[in-house]
């Protein structure tokens, strides 16, 4: 395998950093007519994870697609993060994938066997999901991008989408925070290599045994946390709800070093954007600023947030830790008041 190529020097943007900011994203879908369709359960509308269209009282199909420019150097790491990241929409819906297309960009004088290897990472991480990569489609571009479009399947009635919180709902999160700002850090040559093979390795998770849990208890909303932060997709969960949520930032998991480096400014560009998106609604009390830049962090591979219901929180956690060792109680939801977010 070619060993000297650096994937993320080729790429301006790392991962789902390079994710069009939310309030941009929801003016260019603005005035785009929604068509209806009685089977069609979410829809773009929904700012939910994943389209869902019911095939028949049992069966639901469930569709994403997610791609994005290198988050490591390593193409084999690279495919594995892509593949795992565009995975977790299907997962954050209560779903099981079972087909996936390679979306690829590569620079025409890429090697072949860096080419190679990150498509081989894509059907490794596929494979262990359980779901069949069965083509794609690929074009020459100055900077590499992957990822998949996945197709899984749910039962209408076990459905779980970000818009079904209820006061009283315990939030819990499965992986830490804070992987845009590391490889911000990182593309600086700023990380060591035990913090970087931890970071790559939590993202390269699949969320697949926190979905596995997650069916059996009263869920009543989930979403992943990627590109547009934990208080993005938070908000969007709180909107959606019709609630407002209690976040308390001491429980909250961070990666290593990630306070150090955003202390000293060393933030991605899509902090910013999803800091424009959120903030007038969020009530950050004595946050220290440092922290609060962390949860505005766009990650890439993030882990399941989950509303669930009280009294099933702590069965659910327990089960968690027993297959996703990071896993953590945030916050709870309340009834909704002037702000969505609280920091306490």
């Amino acid at each position: 395998m070619e060993q000297n190529i650096k994937l993320t020097k080729l790429a301006k943007c790392a991962g789902c950093g390079a994710k069009v900011g939310p309030g941009v994203l929801m003016g260019l879908l603005e005035g785009l007519k929604t068509h209806t369709d009685e089977n069609l359960l979410v829809g773009f509308d929904k700012s939910d994870d994943a389209a869902v269209y019911q095939l028949s009282e049992e069966l639901a199909l469930v569709q994403t697609v997610d791609f994005f420019p290198p988050i490591a150097d390593d193409p084999y790491t690279f495919g594995q993060i892509a593949a795992a990241n565009a995975l977790s929409d299907i997962y954050a819906m209560g779903g099981e994938p079972k087909l996936a297309l390679n979306l690829l960009c590569v620079p025409e004088d890429m090697p072949k066997d860096a080419v190679h290897a990150l498509l081989l990472g894509g059907y490794d991480k596929a494979y262990e999901a359980g779901a069949i990569i069965t083509g794609g489609h690929s074009i020459f571009d100055e900077e590499p991008k992957y990822g998949l479009c996945v197709t899984g399947f749910v039962h209408p009635e076990k459905l779980i989408t970000n818009s079904g919180a209820k006061p009283g709902d315990i939030l819990l999160l499965t992986k830490p925070l804070g992987s845009g700002i590391l490889t911000t850090a990182d593309k600086a040559g700023l990380l060591g290599s035990k913090e970087r093979a931890k970071m790559h390795g939590i993202m390269a998770t699949l969320n697949k045994s926190a979905r596995d849990a997650m069916v059996k208890y009263r869920v009543h909303a989930c979403t992943d946390v990627t590109g547009f932060g934990l208080l993005g997709h938070l908000l969007e969960l709180a909107q959606g709800s019709n609630v407002s949520v209690e976040l308390i930032t001491a429980r909250i998991g961070l990666y290593d070093k990630v306070l150090e480096f955003s202390a000293k400014g060393i933030l991605p560009g899509g902090l910013f954007r999803n800091l424009s998106f959120a903030q007038a609604l969020v009530d950050c009390g004595k946050t220290d600023p440092a922290l609060l830049n962390v949860l505005y962090d766009p990650q890439t591979s993030g882990g399941l947030l989950m509303a669930v219901h009280p009294d099933d929180a702590n069965a659910l956690l327990a089960e968690l830790l027993s297959c996703v060792p990071l896993a953590q109680q945030i916050g709870v939801v309340k009834e909704a008041c002037e702000k969505r977010i609280y920091l306490n």
